[in-house]
């Protein structure tokens, strides 16, 4: 049994060798003019947008692969960045004795929670990646080796077609008629004309199709790329909001610590604001000039929020200017606040946030300057 097995596949061998030698030689003849070759425009247009297709599929699989890469590469130098702050932060430099301890523990925690949501945001926006677009990009890919594959096997069945085609022709026009040879050679043509329009068939059907797909898989490659990253960045924003906020009580806890020593001031400084007020030296022109309050004690220091100096009452109308000014009506209550860069306060203007602002919101973001003598100190 083992010789017979050796024999036929050394005669399949054999019957290979011949058939690669009889297409080889056709192929010289089909080059030289000396035998007709199959031309088939339309399949020829389908294999050339085939080519195109699978050259810009691989393409952008090797894009979608360097994006994916780039949003790990982003996820670790943020988690890093993170891990930065949460190492340098320490809530002894802010002073036990001025700061609430347990307030500084619920933003320690607030932060480490804020973290960790950041780093799985990361992780979930790269797995959804993962799962509603490269999958689908390999997938598509996967089937374009095994028609590359018959696109060329097609290519070498009919170079096989037309060379028994030709044979088949050359036994006809012989003189000498050879009516067994006739009939080998008719064999050999149905046989390789079968062959080649079944595999011609199937093509013919696949490839338009084929063609067609990529509208479906670009559709949902980015839509499911702007998709979740609209999803990312908006979930992604509202975390850099709370750290933002975790940044500001820590600013505001800095910016109580430092105003402590500027209360033995408080009354040089409410005297001087007076004086400057009542003498009009500085003093811009009013229109309600002669219609200034009686000056009346406010809260003291310990009652407003921190970070807070002092507050003071509006006197004149102030119409804000600028973007970073307040816009005040006379009568307004506002808190004073520290500027965080002495170096930028403007002689005579001070920093401050509308009482009514503190008292709806219960914080001082909506910050301003505004002219000092506009003002009088409660």
């Amino acid at each position: 049994m083992a010789e017979v097995g050796k024999g036929v596949n050394a005669g399949k061998l054999a019957s290979n060798v011949q058939k690669r030698i009889t297409r080889a030689q056709e192929k010289v003849l089909q080059k030289l003019g000396k035998a007709d070759e199959t031309k088939d425009t339309a399949f020829e247009e389908e294999v050339a947008k085939f080519n195109k297709q699978l050259a810009d599929g691989t393409k952008l699989q090797k894009d979608l692969k360097a994006y994916m890469a780039a949003v790990k590469t982003m996820h670790e130098c943020s988690k890093r960045l993170q891990d930065c702050l949460a190492e340098m932060y320490d809530p002894e430099w802010f002073g036990k004795e001025e700061v609430d301890s347990i307030a500084e523990e619920m933003i320690e925690k607030e932060m480490d929670n804020n973290l960790e949501d950041t780093d799985l945001l990361w992780q979930d926006f790269h797995q959804n990646l993962v799962d509603n677009a490269l999958i689908s990009m390999d997938t598509y890919l996967a089937q374009f080796p095994d028609i590359r594959a018959r696109i060329a096997k097609r290519e070498r069945k009919l170079v096989d077609f037309d060379s028994a085609r030709h044979h088949f022709a050359s036994i006809q026009k012989s003189k000498k008629k050879d009516e067994a040879k006739i009939a080998k050679a008719e064999e050999e043509l149905g046989r390789a004309q079968k062959v080649f329009e079944e595999i011609n068939y199937d093509l013919q059907e696949e490839l338009p199709t084929l063609w067609d797909s990529r509208v479906g898989i670009y559709v949902n490659t980015f839509q499911s790329v702007a998709g979740l990253e609209e999803k990312f960045h908006r979930d992604m924003g509202k975390l850099n909001q709370n750290l933002s906020d975790i940044m500001t009580k820590l600013d505001e806890q800095r910016l109580a610590k430092k105003s402590v020593p500027t209360a033995s001031t408080g009354k040089s400084e409410e005297a001087a604001n007076h004086n400057l007020s009542e003498s009009g030296s500085d003093a811009p022109k009013s229109p309600a000039k002669n219609e200034v309050p009686t000056v009346t004690n406010g809260s003291s220091d310990a009652e407003l929020p921190p970070s807070v100096l002092y507050k003071v009452k509006v006197l004149h109308d102030y119409g804000a200017t600028d973007s970073d000014e307040l816009d005040l009506k006379a009568g307004d209550i506002v808190y004073v606040l520290p500027f965080a860069n002495p170096d930028e306060q403007d002689e005579g203007w001070v920093m401050g946030v509308k009482e009514s602002h503190w008292l709806q919101n219960k914080n001082l973001l909506a910050k301003g300057v505004f002219p000092e003598n506009f003002t009088q100190k409660l």
